[in-house]
């Protein structure tokens, strides 16, 4: 994908970092006086519980913050005592709900929750901590989520969280649990007054194989982490009303994983950024490779050592998404691309549930043979691909409409999956099909305009596609005329194209 060429300040003198502004979308405490009620909720009463306010038998949210004005405390229905949390979800916003606990380092710990609600997750994030998140599809009763992690040997606080998901509806949870050690609360009956349908469930209906019906990161637009002043995350979420993005570029200085040939990921450089991100309620992917550098797999010359250097990248930043943008002549590099693929297969095993997307060129008629046979080669490897990413971009057509293109272009890449993946539904070829235009005028001067991206956000809309991304924010962000690495040289408003594509949630 197109990079900024212009390093020399990175080549020079490092650059200072810029300051992580407060996110607009950070939690807030509901108003509440202290209570003095008496505290009757099951989760009180768990023997060693670290959580304040487990129940919400407070009638206030005491410790739990909220992403701003989505939750509240509510007297009815509750799963035992009095109260218990709600969470408004919207169309843009899953509600999260949080606390901070502080814990012991180098400690097994077990989290549960009973919940209620269309798509409702309980988790934990801190540093050293692999996030233990689970989930239930949901339905009218409630329903125990459980889980377990172990905290690293810097740990000392983690940030315990709930929320739902977009567009589902409230959800509701009463009685959560922190308490050292593997084995979590057990269930329990929930009161006389809930349905006769509340009893514990089964595995099928808590935290089953079936994936929610809108995609985890349904939009992250590529932000070239190299360009200078380097980009604050936070003013571009805020700025463009979005959650998550795909940080770019992860490449190769000799076998060693490097940010554009400068920082090196194993110190965390920009994890303070990812961080505020996570904490908003977002996530980040980070990319490998790119137009500009040499992809860990061409520099590497076995497995093991390219899985290594993946798998440090994946430590350093508690990564649950990796990207790989795989173009020019890495795409006919078949000894690089098996390499890859190995390595992948091996980095899944390491770390269960990692998504990976392939980040490949297309034209309006998919894929070209190179990219299938790289999409191929993943598969027969073991690969557990979750996303074939097209660069719907730079086609060197003139007089092309670059938002039908776009279009057709996912069409055509969702074929060619189904022809690679013939046992799938076609439910699962969309979502796994993502989609990123270049904003504006392309390199080949063809232009992507505003219009273009909402034909693609309806696209989108109408097939459940598992992503939407573009390149890149600072063009959009800037908002200019100038050179193409840093402008969009069209009439725009800044995150003009942000706003457009962060109305798609799934």
């Amino acid at each position: 994908m197109p990079r900024a060429l212009q390093r020399q300040a990175v080549s020079h003198a490092a650059p200072r970092r810029a300051k992580l502004l407060p996110l607009v979308c950070a939690a807030t405490l509901a108003a509440g006086g202290l209570a003095t009620l008496a505290v009757n909720a099951e989760a009180d009463t768990v023997s060693g519980n670290l959580l304040a306010n487990p129940g919400f038998e407070s009638g206030a949210l005491g410790a739990w913050s909220c992403t701003t004005g989505t939750g509240s405390v509510v007297n009815s229905p509750a799963h035992s005592g009095s109260y218990a949390l709600k969470g408004a979800v919207g169309n843009s916003d899953t509600a999260q709900c949080g606390q901070t606990v502080a814990v012991q380092p180098n400690t097994k710990y077990s989290l549960s929750a009973w919940v209620q609600g269309q798509y409702v997750y309980l988790g934990a994030t801190g540093s050293g901590v692999t996030d233990p998140a689970t989930w239930t599809p949901g339905g009218s009763s409630w329903q125990q989520l459980s889980t377990t992690f172990t905290t690293g040997a810097s740990t000392t606080s983690v940030n315990v969280y709930l929320h739902g998901w977009y567009g589902q509806g409230a959800y509701l949870a009463d009685d959560v649990a922190l308490v050292p050690g593997s084995t979590p609360p057990p269930p329990s009956s929930p009161p006389p007054s809930s349905t006769s349908a509340s009893a514990s469930p089964s595995p099928s209906s808590s935290q089953t194989s079936t994936p929610p019906p809108n995609v985890a990161v349904p939009v992250a637009p590529y932000v070239d982490m190299g360009a200078w002043p380097v980009p604050v995350l936070g003013d571009m979420a805020a700025g463009g009303n979005l959650k998550s993005f795909t940080l770019a570029f992860v490449t190769s200085v000799g076998c060693k994983a490097s940010w554009f040939n400068a920082w090196d990921p194993r110190a965390g450089w920009a994890k303070d950024q990812i961080d505020a991100i996570r904490a908003a309620g977002g996530d980040v992917k980070i990319s490998f490779g790119g137009a500009s550098g040499t992809e860990l797999a061409a520099a590497c010359t076995t497995v093991d050592s390219l899985f290594a250097e993946y798998d440090a990248v994946v430590n350093a930043y508690n990564l649950k998404y990796v990207d790989f943008d795989i173009e020019g002549s890495a795409v006919a590099d078949k000894a690089s691309n098996d390499r890859r693929s190995a390595a992948l297969a091996k980095l899944q095993k390491a770390h269960p549930g990692l998504k990976v997307s392939l980040t490949l060129p297309v034209l309006p008629e998919g894929l070209t043979a190179d990219g299938v046979s790289i999409v191929q080669s993943a598969r027969d490897t073991g690969v557990d691909v979750d996303l074939v990413n097209v660069m719907a971009m730079d086609y060197g057509r003139p007089n092309t409409n670059y938002g039908d293109a776009a279009v057709q272009a996912a069409q055509s890449t969702h074929d060619q999956i189904k022809a690679l993946y013939p046992a799938k539904t076609d439910a699962q070829l969309w979502a796994m099909t993502g989609v990123t235009p270049m904003l504006g005028e392309n390199d080949d001067h063809q232009i992507y305009n505003q219009a273009s991206a909402q034909q693609l956000v309806a696209f989108a809309k109408q097939h459940h596609l598992g992503v939407l991304g573009f390149w890149e924010m600072t063009r959009d962000a800037n908002a200019c005329t100038g050179a193409l690495f840093k402008c969009t040289n069209i009439p725009q408003t800044p995150y003009e194209f942000s706003k457009i594509f962060s109305q798609y949630t799934g």
